[in-house]
């Protein structure tokens, strides 16, 4: 599998439809995850419970790819995230308000898999949306 179609998987499979057994399959044992929400995740099971606490809090969430561009082991890619504010997300108890925000991921690949991912989104504009403290 290219690097292009494990983008593509991961975002629209394993994001999108939170499908945890292929982010075992398609995500080195190893995984090094950096989201703009939080803190650094290792392994496959630290990103999966940083993916169950966005879908808890986002209902509907999905991430939209507008562009890849993949240069051997590695690949950028714009993204779009969006949905429906569910649950406590950046101290904001659930707002029922859909969001959306612009992202961009930095990938790494290693072996037919992918081995780190670094996302920076638009967290200032998530909290503006959200009507949150010092937004």
């Amino acid at each position: 599998m290219t690097p292009t179609q494990l983008i593509e998987r991961f975002y629209h499979e394993v994001w999108n439809r939170a499908d945890e057994a292929l982010a075992h399959e398609i995500l080195a044992p190893d995984f090094r995850f950096r989201g703009s929400l939080g803190p650094e995740k290792r392994r496959v099971d630290g990103f999966v419970d940083y993916m169950r606490a966005v879908h808890a809090a986002l209902g509907g969430y999905t991430c939209t790819i507008l562009e890849i561009i993949e240069q051997g082991e590695r690949a950028a890619v714009r993204l779009r995230f969006a949905g429906v504010h569910r649950g406590p997300f950046f101290g904001v108890e659930a707002t029922g308000r859909e969001i959306s925000w612009a992202g961009a991921a930095f990938f790494g690949f290693a072996e037919g898999r992918i081995e780190e991912l670094w996302v920076l989104g638009d967290v200032d504009a998530v909290k503006a949306q959200l009507g949150a403290a010092g937004a």
